[in-house]
């Protein structure tokens, strides 16, 4: 370690620096850590590990699996470099519903990409994001923990820590985030219903999902909300979060979202709805445990105005 208390690594604060107690002896590095720092989750700590970023009686610890007997001196890197640098912040206008010191509730429009990736290296909302906040570029993906398509607009939550991130990650994996879709599908859907069928990599687009055996646990929930000559507005639920998977759900069941290129049906469809220029589905309602005060919050956003166009030249 250098002078001044720098490491290569990272910087390491005091505030994050406990010694791990007797009763802990015979556990896991990781465990031992999960236990001492439960602001953070296991597989994270995990990471940090690996990276170089926990000392442990002043030398980085490398493993994992390593036992430890109590008495030992940890320490945490400050987590700079959590985002890639290659994700720069960006001038991009956002529409934020909700923000305090833990949160941001964003209502995303069609169009913007969540996070960079392959062919979306900026213009993404991590970009906009990295500007509004600066400081979010210690927090992992920039505080985003779950994300919506492209081309689907709505809610989504942001953490601005590294508590509430871990915190809102594992309300996502508790199922107790309430997140609610209004989605258009062709056709007359007859009766409320629940689709639950595990969904993963199609076996031959690979660039697509499917509903198959080796997938994973999906379950959807719709009910409906108004019929429309030869389309139907429905409510949807997610007890799940698959990649694509109303989409998906509501291929499978024969009733694929209006504008959905890659899981609906352009070319049967005709007229108005042929015409819409992207799925159409919008993230409508959240809710969910705040991530420091534990009261209950929801937010809705309305209709953006193409889909209230489409709906009302569908009436």
């Amino acid at each position: 370690m250098a002078a001044g208390g720098r490491s290569n690594a990272g910087d390491y604060s005091a505030a994050a620096e406990r010694f791990i107690p007797r009763e802990l002896a015979g556990l896991r590095l990781d465990q031992a850590l999960a236990r001492l720092f439960p602001e953070h989750s296991r597989s994270r700590l995990q990471a940090w590990v690996r990276a170089g970023r926990v000392l442990l009686d002043a030398r980085p610890a490398a493993d994992v699996k390593r036992k430890v007997w109590g008495g030992e001196r940890v320490a945490l890197a400050d987590a700079a470099g959590a985002v890639e640098s290659a994700e720069l912040p960006e001038a991009i206008p956002l529409a934020v519903v909700h923000e305090d010191d833990a949160i941001i509730v964003i209502d995303k429009p069609a169009g913007l990409v969540v996070h960079p990736g392959a062919g979306n290296r900026q213009g993404t909302l991590l970009n906009a994001l990295l500007h509004h906040a600066p400081h979010l570029a210690s927090v992992p993906r920039a505080g985003i923990v779950h994300r919506l398509d492209k081309e689907t607009s709505g809610l989504l939550v942001v953490a601005k820590t590294l508590a509430a991130h871990t915190d809102l990650v594992r309300q996502l994996a508790a199922r107790t985030v309430q997140r609610e879709y209004l989605a258009l599908v062709h056709g007359r859907v007859a009766s409320d219903g629940t689709i639950d069928a595990p969904i993963g990599r199609h076996p031959v687009a690979r660039t697509r999902m499917a509903v198959t055996a080796s997938g994973r646990e999906a379950r959807t929930r719709y009910r409906v909300s108004e019929r429309f000559d030869g389309a139907t507005l429905l409510a949807v639920t997610l007890e799940t979060g698959r990649t694509h998977q109303i989409r998906v759900h509501m291929r499978a069941i024969g009733h694929p979202l209006v504008g959905d290129p890659t899981y609906g049906k352009r070319r049967s469809a005709s007229g108005t709805l042929a015409d819409f220029p992207r799925q159409a589905l919008h993230a409508t309602r959240l809710g969910l445990a705040h991530p420091v005060t534990r009261a209950r919050c929801e937010w809705e956003s309305p209709l953006p105005a193409d889909l209230r166009e489409l709906i009302a030249k569908l009436r």
